[in-house]
């Protein structure tokens, strides 16, 4: 069974870092699909960013571009966001995804660990 489980989000000022953690069991990686999404107060759950088990290749947003990276450790079964530069923008509640279709990352994503809180301060 799929699980997915999101943590790092806190409270960080603007300019700051964090990295978001997304352990996974039940996943390798070289099969799947692996995203994070975010969903700020009144707004709609947006990607953040992915990366492909097919080809290994990530996608960002234009939003974070520059600013976020995406990353997978195969020994640790993890996959984490670095997030850098971090604006008020980006306060949201985090969620890491999942998808066995190796080149699906959207909100179809079929497995969805619970989200972690980042809030930036200005």
């Amino acid at each position: 069974e799929v699980q997915l489980q999101a943590s790092g989000g806190g409270l960080v000022q603007s300019g700051g870092s964090l990295r978001l953690s997304c352990a996974a069991s039940g996943v390798t990686f070289d099969d799947y699909a692996m995203g994070w999404f975010r969903q700020a107060p009144g707004k709609e759950r947006e990607g953040v960013a992915c990366i492909s088990g097919g080809d290994n290749k990530t996608y960002y947003a234009d939003s974070v571009k520059g600013r976020f990276t995406i990353s997978g450790d195969n020994v640790k079964n993890t996959v984490f966001l670095q997030m850098d530069n971090l604006k008020p923008e980006d306060t949201a509640v985090y969620y890491c995804a999942g998808s066995d279709d190796t080149y699906l990352c959207d909100v179809g994503m079929a497995y969805w660990g619970k989200g972690t809180l980042v809030t930036v301060s200005s």
